[in-house]
């Protein structure tokens, strides 16, 4: 029988191991999961959830200007529909405070299922929403309603597993089972990419527009519905519940969270910057400035972003070798300098026609992979036992808020109307960020 092997956080009391509790465990036929075991979960949630995303975001480029926002030119209706984008993003933390307050008082169970049905109801809407021609201004209001019900959702969404996982990792692999949830990342993106590169190639214009697009909407309503059930399933098992209970992976409030535990819920969010400012700018972003700017083919260029995805998979893989070799402090750290330096070189690339597109695509994603990798709750091992589940939760909230969730609105914005070279600002700006906060986290040092 596998034992757990566990690192807690610094302060955490042991779990209790005594033979009697052996015992007492092994009568009542409970066995305890291995890692990997809990990683599966990790990664069908994680897959599930980037899949909705990348349609959404793959969408806001090829599909809202036309359809919700024909009234205005076409770099005008992407700005706003990446500000719709953006509404996920700012629900997410305020979907985690509802949801742990749920949690608290009715169960996991609840919370999940909860979410699985605003998830699901959000998501399929926005797959039978009328477009503009049909139902005027009213047509942006229910995206815009929708976008944030999602967003809301995923906020809710959060199981626990990840800390979980992070908790259970053997000392010498903790770098390796980190990055096993980020791969959920290139396989969504990868999926989405391919879905909208066959609807975009095989249909007219007029019919992708028209109805097409909508099949990647059910799509991603299907797997997002299957997803929640099966992590719902999974957490529900008594097994999984004894646990997240010995671990104390259980929401607490969040405002005596931020009062005792606000640095770190900052330095955690800013801890990754650099990887999360880097998310967008290869895969939403540069789709929007092919479609507004270059004459390469949208498909063609979908097919780039695809190999780009198996690259960043690999990259990821590598990722976890090299934390648990070198200590993710030192990973997370490198890789923001070498993000400061490719910053450099964006506006070059991206002004340097099909290959140096394509450079800018597949470099990108290589330092996507490897600084991604080790992203996750980079710093929620610094969160006292208690405050750990609720903690890590809202720092992958504010993360997302701070660092990806205007990056395609800003990033398009400020390249169109002043230049390319501030897509390299906007880079520098992450990286500095995520090096400030390395510097201020002590604690990783022991991780």
């Amino acid at each position: 029988m596998t034992t757990t092997s566990s690192i807690l956080p610094q302060g955490a009391p042991p779990v209790p191991n005594t033979s009697e509790n052996d015992a007492r465990q092994g009568d009542d036929g409970h066995s305890h999961i291995a890692p990997g075991e809990i990683a599966v979960g990790v990664i069908i949630g994680r897959a599930s959830e980037y899949f909705d995303f990348f349609v959404y975001g793959i969408a806001s480029v090829l599909v809202f200007p036309a359809v919700f926002f024909p009234f205005e030119a076409r770099l005008e209706g992407t700005l706003y529909a990446f500000v719709v984008f953006s509404f996920a993003f700012i629900a997410r933390p305020f979907g985690t405070v509802i949801s742990m307050s749920i949690q608290r008082r009715f169960g996991r169970e609840a919370k999940l299922t909860i979410a699985l049905f605003l998830l699901g109801t959000s998501t399929a809407g926005i797959a039978f929403l009328p477009g503009y021609a049909s139902i005027g201004f009213t047509s942006i209001v229910l995206l815009s309603v929708f976008r944030f019900a999602q967003g809301l959702a995923l906020g809710g969404s959060w199981d626990g597993l990840p800390s979980l996982l992070a908790l259970n990792a053997p000392q010498n692999r903790r770098g390796w089972y980190a990055m096993l949830g980020q791969l959920g990342a290139p396989l969504g993106f990868f999926v989405a990419s391919a879905l909208f590169a066959y609807l975009y190639s095989s249909l007219a214009l007029k019919d992708f527009l028209d109805w097409g697009w909508r099949y990647t909407f059910y799509v991603a309503f299907a797997i997002n519905v299957v997803a929640l059930f099966a992590r719902l399933r999974l957490v529900a098992t008594e097994e999984y519940s004894r646990l997240l209970e010995e671990r104390e992976l259980q929401p607490t409030s969040v405002v005596e969270l931020t009062r005792s535990q606000g640095t770190n819920l900052l330095i955690g969010a800013f801890a990754a910057l650099a990887s999360y400012a880097l998310f967008h700018l290869v895969t939403v972003f540069p789709l929007s400035w092919i479609t507004l700017y270059s004459d390469q083919s949208i498909t063609e260029f979908l097919v780039v972003q695809m190999i780009g995805a198996v690259l960043c998979a690999g990259g990821m893989v590598a990722s976890g070798l090299i934390a648990d070799r070198v200590g993710r402090r030192f990973t997370l750290g490198g890789l923001a300098g070498m993000i400061a330096v490719f910053s450099g070189f964006a506006p070059t690339l991206l002004d340097g026609g099909h290959i140096g597109q394509d450079i800018f695509i597949l470099l990108g994603f290589v330092l996507l992979g490897l600084s991604y990798g080790q992203a996750a709750g980079a710093v929620t091992s610094n969160f006292e036992p208690k405050y750990r589940y609720t903690g890590a939760a809202l720092t992958a909230d504010l993360a997302w808020l701070i660092g990806a969730a205007f990056a395609p609105l800003v990033a398009l914005g400020l390249s169109a109307n002043f230049g390319l070279a501030y897509v390299s600002v906007y880079l520098l700006s992450g990286a500095v960020g995520t090096l400030a906060a390395l510097g201020l986290n002590r604690a990783l040092v022991r991780d």
